[in-house]
């Protein structure tokens, strides 16, 4: 009997040891242009107060094609947009970016843009795609590109701690994400949603899951 509790303490023990497969990738240097301020924007090289504005004004950004776009308007040049995006960012959805989103990615070619595509999708979040990047890169340009990057999360299993790695969820919106399981669809993820925050939080919220069958 002791030896079965011991056996069972232990396994209990070497689960709660194993990483937590997050499938946001660790940031701590890259902005979101959908969540800071203008003052905070206007650190970035090139933003100026009436480009943060603007910025600002033309959120949600709901993947990275559309905050180039912004930045075209605001005549910022192909040189000075690669300049913004080291340190303003959109992360790219790794299972749903198309080649050129992909390719905006600061440092991404077309041999890098290939091999996110070669591993779709993603099963297995951020620690899968360090592991396959690992390949291919060092292990600073592999935490450097998940920065960058994102693999959504399946809204009815996802764990409170990969909740909250999503980029503007804290503890309260965790707890709503939680409290309306189990999702049947997105619609319901947009009804519930809709009760604490405005369409465009919940449409910036919504391309960070998915409900799997």
């Amino acid at each position: 009997m002791r030896h079965r509790l011991f056996a069972l303490s232990l396994a209990a023990i070497l689960l709660t040891a194993v990483p937590s497969p997050a499938q946001v990738g660790t940031n701590t240097s890259v902005l979101n242009p959908n969540l800071v301020g203008a003052e905070e924007l206007t650190t970035v090289p090139h933003i100026t107060a009436a480009i943060a504005e603007a910025i600002i004004d033309g959120r949600p950004y709901l993947d990275a094609t559309a905050f180039d776009a912004k930045l075209r308007d605001s005549s910022l040049s192909d040189e000075q947009r690669a300049a913004v995006f080291v340190t303003l960012f959109v992360p790219i959805n790794l299972n749903a970016a198309s080649d050129e989103e992909m390719q905006l990615v600061p440092g991404v070619g077309p041999r890098i843009a290939n091999e996110f595509d070669e591993y779709r999708p993603w099963e297995g979040g951020m620690v899968r795609f360090r592991r396959e990047m690992a390949k291919y890169v060092d292990d600073d340009e592999v935490a450097r590109l998940e920065r960058y990057v994102f693999v959504p999360l399946d809204l009815n299993s996802a764990s409170s701690e990969d909740l909250l790695s999503v980029p503007g969820a804290g503890d309260r919106m965790v707890r709503e994400f939680e409290e309306y399981r189990p999702y049947v669809d997105m619609a319901q993820f947009r009804r519930e949603m809709g009760k604490y925050v405005d369409d465009d939080e919940v449409a910036r919220l919504e391309r960070y899951f998915v409900i799997n069958p």
